[in-house]
């Protein structure tokens, strides 16, 4: 059964961050392959407008190796579906993704400790990688 926009009501939505973009980069993980495995359903990657935009400054960055991780980085992103969403006044970059995340119903998937504390203390499932080796997921969708 398909919602309005297309989106398949049966799937997870999954919103990514910039930090769990970078995993396939830094620990060679297939994340999607990944999500597959730990959700056991389908799930539809989510990036905000925001977070692209983020990964584009960076892909301009003067540090080579940051400049190339941020270009592999939004090669994965472009997977994704991208939610438009903007900060704001006063708003960080984390705050957008736990305002968008909650509202949404969204489960973060993210490597950002603090952030990940954050959602928890909202009950919104987070996904991050455990041992450098593994997705885990705190909370249920």
């Amino acid at each position: 059964m398909q919602k309005a926009g297309g989106r398949d009501r049966e799937a997870a939505q999954v919103l990514l961050d910039s930090s769990f973009l970078f995993t396939p980069v830094n620990f060679e993980i297939d994340i999607f392959n990944e999500l597959n495995k730990l959700l056991g359903r389908r799930f539809e990657p989510v990036i905000l407008s925001a977070t692209l935009r983020e990964l584009q400054k960076l892909s301009r960055n003067k540090s080579t190796k940051l400049r190339k991780q941020a270009s592999l980085a939004l090669k994965f992103a472009e997977q994704c579906r991208i939610q438009e969403a903007s900060e704001e006044r006063h708003e960080s970059h984390d705050d957008l993704i736990v305002r968008i995340a909650h509202k949404m119903g969204y489960c973060v998937a993210t490597n950002d400790k603090a952030l990940r504390k954050r959602l928890r203390n909202l009950n919104v499932p987070v996904i991050f990688l455990r041992q450098k080796t593994k997705l885990t997921m705190t909370g249920s969708l």
